[in-house]
């Protein structure tokens, strides 16, 4: 007899082009009689082209996959101006997925934290917790430096105001290239579970495998796309050449004529080699020259 699917439905806030999206896409739990899969119904993002990239791979994916007819409402819009109680919109859905701005939080950056501009976001998240046909579970990441901002207090406020919302939280540092991962990223998520579940989720063990760069690099599949090679001048070409993997810029023996004339800057990924032998470091939106 052919198993039960059962589809649990998803929101996502700052959806992006769709990394936790895919994720939850391809997530799937078996038992003798189901299979539960998860579909989406809407994501929103103030990116225009990230909209685009998402709904291009999550109605792909949903369609190629799991062989169901995609309407994820992919909405393109400032959160601010946006009416999250437009049941329209933004229905009900079993689960909610918030990777609110980490901008004000990063380490690298003034950590405004929530006197920024981009702190407060995490707000529009908990008005869809405290909607009446709220969520039973919701994810929520963010860099690891929310547990530092505002000397901490930032981290206990947001909790607390999602605890609040109805909710058992399990919030834990993942280190992700303990799970598997060829990156040294370290993320906090906070895993919330609706309290008339009267369940709590418990982070996983992990995985005791560790992938290097090298061994990512190399299994590369052949049809692949976004591989072209960028240009570089000479001099960045001839810089790179002296860079040892795991040195940058700043560690690496440079000849003068190579050394760079910013002395204001100290970030350590600018000119940053991997290192084959270990994880790669965790790869920023931006480091400039030959970084990328």
């Amino acid at each position: 007899m052919a198993k039960k699917r059962t589809y649990l439905t998803i929101g996502e806030l700052f959806c992006g082009p769709g990394g936790g999206g895919i994720g939850a896409s391809m997530a799937r739990l078996e038992t003798k009689e189901t299979i539960f899969r998860f579909k989406h119904l809407w994501a929103t993002d103030y990116d225009k082209d990230s909209c685009e990239t998402y709904r291009a791979n999550i109605t792909k994916y949903e369609k190629e996959k799991l062989k169901i007819n995609s309407k994820v409402n992919v909405i393109h819009g400032d959160i601010n101006e946006l009416n999250l109680e437009d049941a329209d919109l933004f229905p009900s859905v079993n689960g909610l997925i918030f990777g609110f701005p980490c901008n004000d939080f990063s380490l690298v950056g003034k950590s405004k934290g929530l006197d920024g501009d981009f702190g407060p976001l995490y707000k529009h998240g908990v008005s869809i917790l405290q909607r009446e046909d709220n969520p039973d579970w919701f994810i929520a990441e963010n860099v690891s430096g929310l547990a530092s901002a505002n000397d901490g207090e930032a981290f206990t406020e947001i909790c607390h105001e999602l605890g609040e919302s109805g909710y058992t939280l399990t919030a834990h540092k993942y280190r992700f290239e303990e799970y598997g991962i060829p990156q040294a990223r370290h993320r906090i998520i906070i895993v919330g579970l609706a309290n008339r579940l009267n369940q709590t989720f418990e982070v996983p063990a992990p995985s005791g495998v560790i992938m290097t760069a090298g061994e990512a690099l190399a299994d590369i599949p052949e049809e692949a796309s976004h591989q072209e090679l960028t240009r570089q001048s000479e001099q960045v070409v001839e810089r790179l050449k002296h860079i040892k993997p795991g040195q940058n810029a700043w560690n690496a023996n440079l000849p003068d004529h190579l050394k760079l004339n910013v002395p204001n800057t100290r970030l350590s990924h600018i000119y940053k080699r991997l290192d084959k032998n270990k994880p790669a470091y965790t790869v920023t939106g931006s480091g400039g020259g030959g970084t990328h």
